[in-house]
């Protein structure tokens, strides 16, 4: 599933075509993704001028001219794709959703959302704060109200393991399985850590989360940097596919040899919550 970098390196691939374009046309080719499009989505999108692309969490927003906005979710393997109107014109598979974009300087391009498993899905709104995909998400991971001392007031007291924590939406916003076991990596927590250990009586953070939240501001934007990890299908919307899986310390690394110094413990797998963790067990002790 494509996650807060992957989303980032959509968005940052995206602006330069869309910025002040006006949405020609639209085209669905099916009645739904994950959920049925609005009876009105094409109507409320034509003859339309996008005013600014953004990211929340793992959600890119398209904000009009008109106020009305729609976010999209990429689901499990939903990308964005430009075609230049101009080149031949090339059947995709998969494509369901086609946008026809001019940009302020007259060019035309076909914007495609391809999505082989379906799991995406996009929805019209108006004010944010009543859309109920975003009301209630948490933190941007990479804002400054991201710190040590947030993940203490989150984490006092509570019995929640860390990894599941950290993969909970309405305490930081985008983080997904990748990020979070490379995270815990870095800053040597035990994926099965009770987050009140994190957490010293007085509220304060301990070191270890305090090295935690630091962690994740790196891997994410080393991450960012490389263009995302391309893993089975993600690639940028100019079809370039990421490159941090290459620098992965522990995901899908299980029977590999730790990459930390002075640590030649083996890689290990297992289940939390139906997803894979993957962490080094001398590095991440208990």
């Amino acid at each position: 599933m494509p996650e807060l970098p992957e989303v980032e390196t959509v968005k940052k691939g995206l602006e330069p075509y869309l910025e002040e374009a006006i949405i020609k046309d639209v085209r669905l080719n099916r009645k739904n993704l994950r959920f049925d499009f609005a009876k009105n989505f094409t109507s409320q999108l034509r003859k339309q001028q996008i005013k600014s692309l953004s990211r929340r969490g793992k959600y890119l927003i398209f904000s009009l001219k008109n106020d009305m906005n729609f976010l999209v979710h990429l689901g499990m393997s939903g990308n964005f794709i430009i075609i230049k109107n101009n080149d031949a014109y090339r059947k995709i598979k998969h494509c369901h959703v086609e946008f026809l974009l001019t940009t302020k300087e007259g060019e035309e391009y076909r914007l495609l959302y391809i999505d082989p498993r379906r799991f995406g899905f996009m929805e019209l709104f108006t004010k944010q704060s009543e859309n109920k995909f975003l009301q209630n998400l948490g933190v941007e991971p990479l804002s400054n109200e991201l710190n040590a001392q947030y993940l203490a007031k989150q984490f006092f007291a509570k019995k929640s393991e860390i990894k599941s924590a950290l993969l909970n939406q309405k305490i930081i916003a985008g983080l997904g399985n990748i990020y979070v076991c490379e995270a815990l990596w870095r800053a040597k927590i035990y994926p099965r850590e009770k987050i009140a250990h994190l957490v010293k009586k007085n509220y304060q953070p301990t070191k270890k989360l305090e090295k935690l939240s630091s962690a994740i501001k790196e891997i994410l934007a080393k991450a960012i940097k490389a263009g995302g990890s391309t893993i089975s299908d993600f690639h940028s919307v100019n079809e370039q596919s990421g490159y941090f899986q290459h620098y992965f310390a522990v995901y899908n690394r299980a029977g590999e040899k730790c990459s930390r110094k002075k640590c030649n413990a083996i890689i290990v797998k297992i289940s939390q919550g139906g997803r894979s963790t993957f962490f080094c067990p001398k590095c991440q002790k208990p």
